[in-house]
């Protein structure tokens, strides 16, 4: 049995890694009428992975109940309308949850390939056969869920983050500590840890909340996040290395401060109006209601049949069998 000083809990940020498993991991069917399997079997070798390779005593494999919050549309109506899928609402599957993949349909729903979108229901099927805790939380993304779980267990044992969206490097904190392992680059097996000094080499920011700020002024048109034009990450850097934050740099400008002068003032003002509602979207709740569950990597097979199912009836014996080789069950 760990002992707390061994203790570590590992988060994942779902979609991410079943999206990058669905586009990585070759489809093997022999015809398009067999069930697709690339994602499920992509998203358990990842698991299987990171835990043989960082030994969490805790895991969660964390939900996006909603991936474009009402919330952060009404603050900023450009967040991800560029992934809205235009499309009419179509029937739930009988008996699915509603949150199996995005819960929207129709014209909010987001796009997502339909041989993917059949996978998502088997990846909530084995997540909960091995008994390892998916959490979401309606109304908030598996960012918001991350958010959440890294405030509350932070300083009560270390966190890792795995996840390819650079959106989560504002929760790195090298004090608690929280910290990254960042697979867009070079996949789960070879993820980049980053903590405190990455950011520092990387970004030039001293920490995760700087980065959050930095971010907001840079902007991510991948999310519908204008920025602030003229103002990239350099730039942005340099000004909160100069005033402290984002909210430091506000201060000077609406103060007069002689540092912040012509076309740079000039962006900068032009920008208000994004940078009143923008930390409130880009930045990850960390107190979304959760329910209280052991996080606990499980000790034993939580539905045997239910796994037996999947590995005869989808071709998952092996790719089962390498987690739970991992977990040690």
């Amino acid at each position: 049995m760990s002992s707390p000083h061994d203790e570590r809990l590992l988060l994942l940020d779902s979609a991410s890694l079943y999206f990058r498993a669905f586009y990585g991991v070759p489809d093997q069917r022999g015809s398009a009428e067999e069930h697709p399997t690339n994602a499920v079997r992509g998203f358990l070798d990842m698991i299987a992975t990171l835990v043989q390779a960082h030994r969490p005593t805790h895991l969660v494999a964390c939900w996006d109940n909603d991936w474009r919050p009402a919330f952060r549309v009404a603050a900023l109506p450009s967040y991800k309308a560029h992934r809205v899928a235009q499309e009419q609402p179509v029937a739930a599957t009988p008996g699915a949850p509603p949150d199996l993949a995005h819960p929207a349909t129709g014209p909010t729903a987001e796009e997502v390939p339909d041989d993917l979108e059949r996978q998502v229901p088997l990846i909530v099927d084995a997540l909960s056969a091995f008994g390892i805790i998916r959490l979401g939380s309606d109304g908030y993304e598996a960012d918001d869920v991350i958010g959440t779980l890294a405030t509350a267990y932070a300083g009560r044992m270390p966190v890792d983050v795995v996840t390819g969206d650079r959106d989560l490097f504002q929760l790195v904190d090298d004090s608690r500590p929280v910290s990254v392992l960042y697979t867009a680059r070079s996949g789960v097996r070879d993820a980049e840890r980053v903590d405190e000094t990455f950011l520092r080499e990387r970004y030039a920011v001293a920490d995760g909340g700087a980065y959050l700020d930095m971010s907001i002024m840079r902007g991510d048109p991948s999310d519908g996040l204008p920025g602030v034009p003229g103002i990239g990450e350099k730039t942005a850097a340099k000004l909160i290395a100069t005033y402290g934050s984002l909210a430091g740099i506000r201060s000077a400008l609406e103060s007069g401060d002689p540092g912040i002068k012509g076309a740079q003032r000039a962006r900068l003002e032009a920008a208000v109006p994004y940078l009143d509602v923008a930390p409130a979207v880009v930045a990850v709740a960390r107190d979304v209601p959760l329910p209280d569950v052991d996080l606990a990597v499980p000790s034993e097979v939580a539905d045997a049949s239910l796994l037996s199912r999947l590995a005869s009836e989808y071709g998952l014996t092996n790719t089962i069998n390498r987690v739970l080789t991992a977990l040690g069950i």
